[in-house]
């Protein structure tokens, strides 16, 4: 691998030790990857920020940590809100150690704003070389804007935005990041809401793996293009998908379109996920909300009452940014809380079957809450929270 002279100074221990090991992280992972260089990069998203995930482990190595990030960095959620914790019922010793980690990462730099949806707090754009960990911010930066950043691990992520650049392969390379598989559904004239978009990500992503799919005949707006590649993100590994004419890099003279495989997807499938068991609790904004879905909620509750735990999740800027809409969803009953969501946070861990509104949280629901999940719209989350 081809390294600039500050780089090799860095490799080389003259910067320090912490930077010496980012560097060596950085350079193994290159070589791996076959990457020739590094590139520079614009921003990075952290994860394993939740002591939830990197437990007691993963905080002894960050306060080893003797350095500063030197690019906007940004945490990926952690397992409470910061400011609301004791409202949300996590125990003080749980408490105590997640700010413990928060407090390491603000050492290093760390801006934070913990949410998976980076891309609502500041401007990305196109052809911007990230280094992001979050599956469905990965997803979405690639799809949605056309940036270019590879499924990080947190080490990768955290590595990168200490030093600055990361590997050039992967889904940095525009030839890299051509479709290899076609989907087409059925009936999409039945798509209408974000979950079933999301439950849509849900069944194709089984089938489509770690594979690039370029999808027709669909038109879905951001925030369903969101909760589609955040379905596909977990139950398969998609960083990057293409909808023809809608997302950016199909529109390029250079995208090729054939494929040499499609897979079909039928409604019923995706009116397979739909169940209608009842539930404890519901929690919405997973991926975290946006503002048009914050204050479509909002409307959605305003002058109803809450009969079931109502959680809603959303970056703490988005949060600050809509306050209108948060007091009307706070007044029936529901808590809108920043830093953390469903999938994270212990909190959610009490309840043993959980409505929500995305592909996302179907697939990890069970495996990181131990609950049993169900999906719904928005509209019907909240007729089910009020009932």
């Amino acid at each position: 691998m081809q390294l600039e002279p500050e780089d090799e100074q860095i490799l080389n221990g003259e910067y320090g030790e912490t930077r010496q090991k980012m560097m060596e992280l950085l350079v193994g992972l290159g070589k791996v990857f076959g990457a020739e260089e590094l590139i520079p990069i614009t921003s990075a998203q952290v994860s394993g920020a939740s002591y939830k995930t990197i437990g007691e482990w993963g905080l002894e190595w960050l306060r080893k940590m003797d350095a500063k990030v030197v690019v906007p960095t940004v945490l990926n959620p952690i397992g409470m809100d910061r400011l609301r914790w004791k409202e949300m019922g996590i125990p003080e010793d749980f408490a105590k150690k997640q700010n413990e980690v928060v407090e390491a990462y603000k050492k290093l730099g760390i801006e934070l704003e913990c949410t998976c949806t980076p891309y609502y707090l500041s401007i990305t754009q196109f052809g911007e070389h990230l280094a992001w960990a979050e599956s469905s911010a990965v997803c979405y930066a690639n799809s949605v804007i056309g940036a270019r950043t590879n499924r990080e691990g947190g080490p990768a992520a955290l590595a990168a935005a200490i030093i600055g650049k990361t590997p050039f392969y992967g889904l940095h390379i525009f030839k890299n990041r051509l479709p290899d598989v076609g989907v087409v559904i059925d009936d999409p004239s039945e798509l209408k809401d974000a979950a079933d978009f999301g439950a849509l990500g849900y069944v194709a992503g089984k089938s489509i793996g770690n594979r690039i799919p370029f999808f027709t005949g669909i038109r879905p707006n951001r925030d369903q293009l969101k909760a589609m590649g955040a379905a596909m993100a977990a139950s398969g590994a998609v960083a990057l998908f293409h909808v023809d004419t809608i997302t950016p890099e199909t529109r390029f003279p250079t995208f090729k379109k054939d494929v040499p495989e499609t897979i079909e997807v039928s409604m019923a499938e995706v009116r397979e996920v739909f169940s209608s068991m009842d539930v404890d609790a519901v929690a919405v904004g997973c991926p975290h909300l946006s503002p048009a879905e914050l204050e479509s909620l909002g409307d959605l509750l305003a002058g109803k009452k809450v009969t079931k735990p109502f959680f809603v999740f959303a970056a703490r800027g988005v949060i600050a940014d809509h306050p209108q809409a948060v007091v009307t969803i706070e007044r029936s009953g529901a808590k809108v809380y920043a830093d953390t969501c469903v999938v994270v946070s212990p909190a959610l861990d009490r309840y043993d079957r959980i409505m929500v509104n995305s592909g996302k949280a179907l697939a990890y629901v069970p495996t990181m809450c131990g609950a049993v999940a169900r999906i719904g719209t928005l509209e019907e989350c909240v007729t089910v929270a009020t009932s």
